[in-house]
């Protein structure tokens, strides 16, 4: 963990940011006091996730493809049934 002063932060921060890429962790002082930590973002997985992940832990029920009645296709257009 890296430890600098507000200060030292704007002068260098594209020196600091380098070392957050690396997995470095900076502590911002100001006046001696901690007020800000700069920590590396987890990267995102470079795998896309696979479909069909929930397949077979729950059902759509035929009442899902029913059409709606006429008082709530109203409230969807703006209108008072």
């Amino acid at each position: 963990m890296i430890t600098i002063n507000v200060h030292e932060a704007k002068t260098h921060l594209s020196h600091y940011l380098d070392e957050v890429e690396k997995g470095e962790r900076v502590v911002v002082c100001k006046r001696n006091r901690p007020v800000a930590e700069i920590r590396p973002i987890p990267s995102r997985a470079a795998e896309k996730r696979p479909i069909g992940l929930a397949k077979g832990t729950f059902m759509v029920p035929e009442s899902f493809f029913e059409e709606l009645p006429e008082e709530t296709i109203a409230l969807f257009s703006g209108e008072t049934p």
